[in-house]
């Protein structure tokens, strides 16, 4: 019967391949076989990818957002500032009369 490895476990035989550590020495260290490992490490390759293609999207809608809001805004700022000139440049406009 295969022991259960906790999650703790799996995480840093994934660290420790990633720094440098050959999984056939791991797994004769400390119990699990090497293709196990390599199947941890692949498992978590795609966990992560998978983890930033979320976040990715979000970010894109967002930035998509905000560069629309950016651009009403400046067209905003552009007008007001036309309309200061003008107002500047004819007093009479904001003195009632």
């Amino acid at each position: 019967m295969r022991p259960a490895y906790t999650p703790t476990f799996r995480r840093q035989m994934v660290d420790l391949v990633r720094a440098g550590a050959e999984p056939t020495q791991l797994a004769q260290q400390l119990g699990p076989s090497a293709e196990t490992i390599r199947n941890w490490v692949r498992q978590a390759d795609r966990n992560e990818r998978h983890q930033l293609a979320v976040p990715i999207s979000i970010l894109r809608d967002e930035l998509a957002k905000l560069r629309l809001e950016n651009r009403r805004l400046r067209e905003e700022r552009d007008i007001l500032a036309k309309a200061f000139a003008l107002f500047a440049r004819h007093p009479s406009y904001t003195s009632g009369d």
